[in-house]
């Protein structure tokens, strides 16, 4: 399944995520995802493992062209001039020439200047082809409307923290103001159970609504999950290093949801954000260095 983006790339809908995957074991898991057919890999510079997905990426023996290749840029890399670097740091590590899609990581409000002067060089790589579409994460409306006002290509992505527990449908509505495609991070809700995020959390992968229409489908809650996102025309990318766990999420293809199903799932939302608040201003973890090789 395809999705077209505002300037007419087409992306695959679903994708695999490395976000907290071990150096070690990421290179592993995209050969797993791309013997599986997955042909879209999302990483980004803090992640530490943009090396590890192009040795995947290499060893699968797939060209370049097959694979759809997203990654981000670091906040430390903000600014007009340093983000064009952040280019050739991402491409050097991945072992590419070009990107399919570059986004800015986070908002960073507390330093919006220097946002705007990077998605200015997002601009920049775009127009001289080295990247194929441009885009944003974690922006909220109103981190997109300053953006927009100071810009002149509309973002084709903005990915987001999306599950049932929280959807955030005030920015899924901006984005599709703006032509805008949602893109969703943490979409089976991993964001809700990862260690050390606290004891107080509820697992959405333990649901019982979604258990229910899992049964109903003979698939398992993270199915019904990929699938919600995917009838809703959003973009989703599961991490998982298992590939008995990849090649699952992978197989949603073969069953529908019906509407009621879909409304049930979007009934779930809580409002409570799980991950980072993108207005909160992080300074040491802002001031990460991201190496040059």
């Amino acid at each position: 399944m395809e999705l077209t983006l505002n300037n007419d790339v087409t992306m695959p809908a679903l994708g695999l995520g490395v976000f907290q995957s071990a150096p070690e074991q990421t290179t592993s898991a995209v050969e797993a995802a791309l013997a599986t057919g997955y042909r879209h890999l999302d990483t980004a510079a803090a992640y530490g493992n943009e090396p590890e997905v192009g040795q995947g990426i290499l060893n699968s023996g797939l060209d370049r062209s097959e694979v759809f290749i997203e990654t981000k840029v670091w906040v430390s890399d903000y600014g007009y001039d340093q983000t064009l670097h952040a280019w050739d740091k991402a491409t050097g590590k991945l072992g590419v020439d070009y990107l399919d899609l570059l986004i800015l990581h986070q908002p960073a409000p507390d330093r919006f200047e220097k946002t705007i002067a990077a998605y200015k060089a997002l601009e920049t790589l775009l127009a001289d082809g080295r990247v194929r579409a441009i885009g944003v994460s974690n922006f909220m409306p109103h981190h997109l409307k300053p953006l927009l006002d100071s810009t002149d290509v509309v973002p084709a992505v903005n990915q987001i923290e999306l599950h049932p527990y929280f959807s955030q449908p005030d920015v899924q509505a901006a984005d599709a103001r703006h032509g805008i495609l949602t893109q969703a991070w943490s979409p089976i809700g991993g964001i809700t159970f990862y260690p050390g995020w606290g004891e107080d959390r509820r697992n959405v992968m333990e649901d019982p609504s979604l258990a229910a229409i899992g049964q109903a489908h003979s698939k398992t809650p993270a199915q019904v999950m990929i699938r919600w996102h995917l009838q809703h025309g959003r973009s989703a990318i599961p991490k998982s290093t298992n590939p008995a766990r990849i090649a699952e999420n992978f197989d949603v293809l073969d069953f529908e949801l019906s509407a009621e199903e879909l409304t049930a799932i979007d009934s779930l939302d809580t409002g409570n954000r799980n991950g980072p608040d993108p207005d909160e201003a992080r300074e040491e973890r802002f001031a990460m260095v991201i190496p040059e090789s």
